[in-house]
């Protein structure tokens, strides 16, 4: 009898073992990747041949809870993903009957114990069971069956790509590859809850809100990060959600098509807060710090305080440019709130929630979300940028804003000179939460990374633009910023493609913000009264982190001398 040649290549992979040259579903193939010069097509990843492997074997329909099994379903805002603990190293979902995506039944109990235990301690016995003396325990009355998928849907964008940026941009260490995990975009799940003794309808109510404030802390893996929240804004929020708009770039699948990705959000904000306390303690410290807030990897993990979730109420995405220049874009707007995973005193609590409140609104000033977000968007600052290339051009930037309400009147900077007064709040605001973690401030910081918020380390300038079309910085992104005649020899000073702008492959040391004003008027209602009103006008800001280089010397030179921008934060800057 002859061997089949290449044997193991017969076997599913979800059969085969995670390693190198068999089934590697964690890591990208740079090697599979298209390449249009050499006119090769993409291959498929091994993440991709697993998903359409399982798919294809599943059940047609999704399985059904059958009486007396009470049911409800309820959608996940962005994505939800289980860990099956099967594959070294990879994240991938749990899978029950038919070969769906199961939400065990196991994991459904402790996070309603966990919300029973919240809001109605004297049921948590009789739904969830207790002890009744040493080793001895009784059940409770309810059974909980998991849940899943109402139907195929599921099977749609399994493929998750996780993009580590934190150490490349606000440190100095080597990028980080792309990894996968396989989780579900935008379930809707069917939950089931039986009892074992008769229930009125009103008792059931109760179950069912029970469940719902469990959900509104998320469930499965990652729910820091945004994954496994409810379609609604429903949990123990530490303040009112920010009510966001804006537009950018869009994440791409692997299929190249475009997604966008609310975890922009925590990515962005978690990175600020490194930067932030950057500046304040040692790197170590700092990043300790940073993980007791939002989570982390250190030794065997570490759960973090906060928990993310954006619920997006409106979307529109489509593309953006032409031939190769294409990308996927999108225009958003929706809700961002900040959850507590964990309960905490009233000191801490209050100190922890100044101190998100502040760096949400730091980010909202100084820069953006998601892709491009050191750079205004082109696209409402720069439109000849494109148009006189035929939209062949890279898309660049990104632009939010505050919706409307109470957090675009609390950020208060309403023009240049507001802004260090800000930053001085927020700085405040990290020092009294790293204090009441017993870390000792002093002046020493982390000094090493390339994006430490310490006035030796970074500058900040500012001046009003009246609107869209008067940004005085954008084009200097592109081209000469100044022009000198040299005994008639005319040379020109440029940050185009310089250490100061990056260039691809490298990350540069400037942002560049156009950020919406607003102007107080007069309360109709009360005039005693002023409110915050929108205008035409733009605050533009420069926030640089000096590398020492000709370009970079020359460039704050330039802005010290032209006086069109005033440095607003930093170590005072005198022309050389």
């Amino acid at each position: 009898m002859s061997n089949i040649p290449d044997a193991y290549k017969k076997v599913p992979m979800m059969f085969q073992a995670q390693t190198k040259g068999r089934c590697q579903l964690q890591f990208l193939d740079q090697a599979r990747k298209a390449d249009p010069k050499h006119n090769k097509p993409r291959e498929s990843q091994d993440a991709e041949i697993w998903c359409e492997e399982w798919t294809s074997e599943t059940y047609p329909v999704a399985p059904i809870f059958e009486e007396p099994v009470k049911t409800q379903e309820y959608t996940i805002s962005w994505r939800f993903v289980t860990n099956s603990g099967q594959d070294d190293g990879v994240i991938r979902p749990v899978i029950g009957a038919s070969g769906y995506p199961f939400y065990p039944g196991s994991s459904m109990k402790g996070a309603f114990r966990q919300a029973c235990n919240r809001l109605f301690s004297d049921r948590l016995g009789k739904y969830c069971g207790q002890e009744i003396s040493k080793g001895d325990f009784s059940p409770g009355i309810l059974r909980f069956h998991g849940g899943y998928p109402v139907d195929s849907s599921w099977t749609d964008g399994l493929v998750d790509l996780i993009h580590p940026q934190q150490k490349l941009q606000v440190m100095n260490s080597e990028k980080e590859g792309a990894k996968i995990q396989i989780s579900l975009y935008q379930p809707t799940i069917q939950f089931g809850i039986s009892a074992s003794e008769e229930l009125e309808g009103s008792e059931w109510d109760e179950i069912w809100q029970i469940w719902e404030a469990a959900l509104g802390r998320g469930i499965g893996c990652r729910v820091s990060a945004g994954y496994g929240h409810r379609d609604q804004l429903k949990g123990e929020l530490l303040y009112p959600p920010h009510l966001l708009k804006g537009q950018g770039m869009a994440s791409k699948r692997l299929d190249e098509s475009g997604e966008f990705r609310p975890n922009i959000f925590r990515a962005a904000i978690r990175g600020h807060a490194l930067r932030i306390f950057g500046g304040l303690t040692d790197a170590e410290t700092a990043k300790r710090e940073v993980e007791r807030i939002f989570g982390g990897v250190s030794g065997h993990g570490v759960w973090g305080l906060l928990m993310m979730n954006f619920v997006t109420t409106s979307l529109d995405e489509k593309l953006f440019g032409n031939g190769q220049w294409e990308v996927p874009s999108y225009k958003v707007e929706g809700e961002l709130g900040w959850l507590l995973s964990q309960d905490i005193s009233e000191e801490p609590k209050a100190a922890l929630k100044n101190l998100i409140l502040h760096l949400n609104q730091f980010a909202m000033i100084f820069g953006g979300f998601g892709k491009s977000w050191r750079r205004a968007d082109h696209r409402l600052f720069y439109e000849e940028y494109y148009e006189e290339n035929n939209y062949r051009k890279p898309l660049i930037g990104c632009h939010w804003q505050w919706k409307k309400g109470r957090f675009a009147r609390d950020v208060k900077v309403y023009s240049p000179k507001y802004v260090a007064g800000f930053l001085d709040k927020l700085q405040e605001a990290a020092r009294a939460w790293l204090q009441l973690q017993n870390v000792k401030l002093t002046a020493s910081y982390a000094t090493g990374w390339r994006e430490a918020w310490h006035p030796d380390k970074v500058q900040v300038w500012g001046r009003i633009s009246i609107n869209r079309e008067s940004s005085e910085a954008i084009q200097w992104l592109h081209g000469a910023y100044q022009k000198r005649d040299n005994k008639a020899q005319i040379s020109e000073l440029s940050i185009y493609k310089s250490s100061v702008t990056g260039r691809v492959g490298q990350i540069g040391r400037l942002w560049h913000r156009m950020y919406p004003l607003m102007k107080l008027e007069p309360d109709p209602n009360d005039p005693a009264k002023k409110i915050p009103k929108p205008t035409a006008s733009y605050l533009e800001l420069l926030t640089i982190f000096p590398d020492g280089s000709d370009d970079c010397l020359n460039f704050l030179n330039f802005l010290a001398d032209d006086g069109q921008f005033k440095q607003l934060w930093g170590k005072p800057w005198e022309i050389e």
